[in-house]
């Protein structure tokens, strides 16, 4: 490699050096950004439960639709904790279709398909 200097910080050092100014920067396709989101919040729920809807909300995280109607209704902790998006449409379709018709906003899905 480089004399001495550990890989790490060569490439980083290397990509500084050939990022082309002006460049428009490739963004990942929607569809591939709503399977990477939904497999991150399956790994983050492996580990344990996930806040709970009250706790996200009162933290300034905005919610969907359909956590709003969870948090509010009297269902307890227990089911505030669960990952809602992996029994929603709007995963579904956006995971399947590039450009998915989902607008509801607070939606992380919704926000990988704007443009």
């Amino acid at each position: 490699m480089h004399s001495g200097v550990p890989q790490e910080q060569f490439f980083e050092k290397l990509s500084q050096e050939v990022e082309p100014s002006g460049a428009v920067r490739a963004s990942a396709p929607a569809r591939l950004k709503s399977k990477i989101y939904s497999a991150l919040v399956c790994r983050q729920i492996a580990s344990g439960p996930l806040l709970s809807l009250t706790q996200t909300y009162a933290a300034g995280r905005g919610l969907c639709v359909f956590e709003q109607l969870v948090r509010i209704a009297p269902v307890g902790e227990r089911w505030e904790s669960l990952n809602l998006c992996h029994v929603c449409h709007a995963r579904v379709l956006a995971e399947r279709i590039e450009r998915a018709p989902i607008f509801w906003p607070n939606c992380p899905y919704v926000d990988f398909h704007r443009g």
